[in-house]
């Protein structure tokens, strides 16, 4: 169960950089219009390019948090900083799911739940 949790931890950590780059260098792509919904045009607003930068920059916080809590803390300082990041990519993602997409429950809420289980099962 240890494996799985690592994987599935790093599995969040590695979705929230790819939203960063999605979100801060690759809005103006296909990959993002149709990861987000969002028509090619609003993309190419510039209040919506430094909202998504912005957004981005805080997705890729929470994936470099997970991964320095994955290679440089230990025992229970690593999971409850674990269980901090992920819980905020859980609750982030119910959020945009009521407020934006519903397929981010899915695409991030998932995942992040999915870690979170197997982190309290595993300690």
């Amino acid at each position: 169960m240890r494996l799985l949790s690592v994987i599935l931890v790093n599995v969040v950590a590695a979705e929230a950089l790819f939203i960063m780059v999605l979100e801060m260098f690759l809005t103006q792509t296909k990959l993002a219009r149709d990861a987000f919904d969002l028509s090619a045009e609003y993309l190419a607003q510039k209040e919506t390019k430094v909202s998504m930068a912005n957004q981005g920059l805080y997705n890729g916080f929470l994936g470099v948090g997970i991964l320095v809590a994955e290679l440089l803390l230990t025992g229970d300082a690593q999971v409850i900083v674990l269980y901090l990041f992920i819980g905020f990519i859980l609750v982030a993602a119910i959020f945009g799911a009521l407020t934006a997409n519903k397929k981010i429950l899915l695409t991030q809420g998932l995942p992040a739940l999915l870690a979170l289980v197997a982190l309290i099962v595993n300690h």
